[in-house]
């Protein structure tokens, strides 16, 4: 019997109520009818994140490692497959099997007790972060995946409404400046193989490789819109201005071009946050004020 921890149960309700309910509840007999399809035995205990259940495994046929991934393909992580077929492990996980129906992946196994989470020196974890995006944006992305430039175009038609409901004026200016930094580079979004969800903990440690990615959100865009993580991973405000020159020195990239661009993933966020309620929250706009008042500098 496969076992489903109660925590993914849990944020599946949260996240998507109804749906996760069923998702979880298929899962023992989902994770059961791969066990049986690609020829897997179960490997040790089940891991978890916020979507997913993740089994270690290994193939009988020739005891490979690996571990197989069930989750509740949304939006974000519908093109997850094609960006792993793309990237064919270059500084991301491998891909070994993949069932389109129902998003199911079987996929190499890296080390999960050694994340770049766990690394205490931060800087030396930006770079990591900015040698991995270096590698994997320098690939085109499939033409099946989300683009940066319709997400850009929808935050414009969003943003005047959300900063309508923004108290602070200083915030509401902020903001402002976001979405004209986005209108900047709005019409040349790019088209390279964007992870979108790199932080530390979405790096672990494998025996190919010191490093590789994992979990990507993936679309086609400006790698500038994929800086944003490592900037408020285990958040400094001090260490803004050295990580975003460090990030955009690793992957050679145009200062005020990788500028507007995260200052168009702070607006991402900031809409996200007042159209479900919240506040928008503080780290995200320093980090905004920051780099606004650098490039006016």
């Amino acid at each position: 019997m496969i076992h489903v921890p109660e925590q993914l149960a849990a944020s599946q309700e949260m996240v998507n109520g109804a749906a996760g309910r069923a998702f979880v509840a298929r899962l023992p007999g989902l994770a059961a009818a791969f066990l049986d399809r690609w020829d897997l035995s179960p490997d040790g205990p089940s891991l978890h994140g916020v979507c997913a259940l993740v089994l270690p495994v290994v193939r009988r046929a020739d005891g490979t490692p690996a571990v197989l991934k069930l989750h509740l393909v949304d939006a974000e992580s519908e093109g997850e497959p094609a960006a792993l077929r793309r990237w064919d492990g270059h500084g991301a996980v491998r891909l070994l099997d993949h069932d389109e129906p129902t998003g199911t992946m079987l996929l190499e196994r890296l080390d999960p007790a050694r994340s770049l989470d766990r690394v205490a020196d931060s800087r030396e974890a930006v770079l990591v972060v900015a040698r991995l995006l270096a590698r994997l944006t320098t690939t085109p992305a499939p033409a099946s995946l989300r683009r940066l430039g319709d997400i850009a175009r929808r935050m414009l038609d969003r943003t005047p409404p959300a900063l309508a409901r923004v108290p602070d004026p200083a915030d509401r200016r902020l903001l402002a400046d976001c979405a004209a930094a986005l209108r900047e580079v709005a019409t040349e979004p790019g088209d390279r193989l964007l992870h979108w969800d790199l932080h530390f903990g979405n790096v672990l440690a494998a025996t190919r490789s010191p490093w590789l990615a994992i979990d990507p959100k993936p679309l086609a865009g400006d790698p500038g819109f994929d800086l944003f993580p490592a900037l408020h991973n285990r958040y400094d405000p001090a260490e803004t201005r050295w990580r975003f020159d460090a990030m955009t020195a690793a992957l050679g990239l145009d200062r005020a071009r990788a500028r507007a661009w995260t200052l168009a993933r702070v607006l991402q966020n900031g809409l996200w946050d007042i159209e479900e309620g919240r506040p928008v929250r503080p780290d995200h706009l320093t980090i905004a004020r920051t780099l606004r008042d650098t490039g006016n500098g």
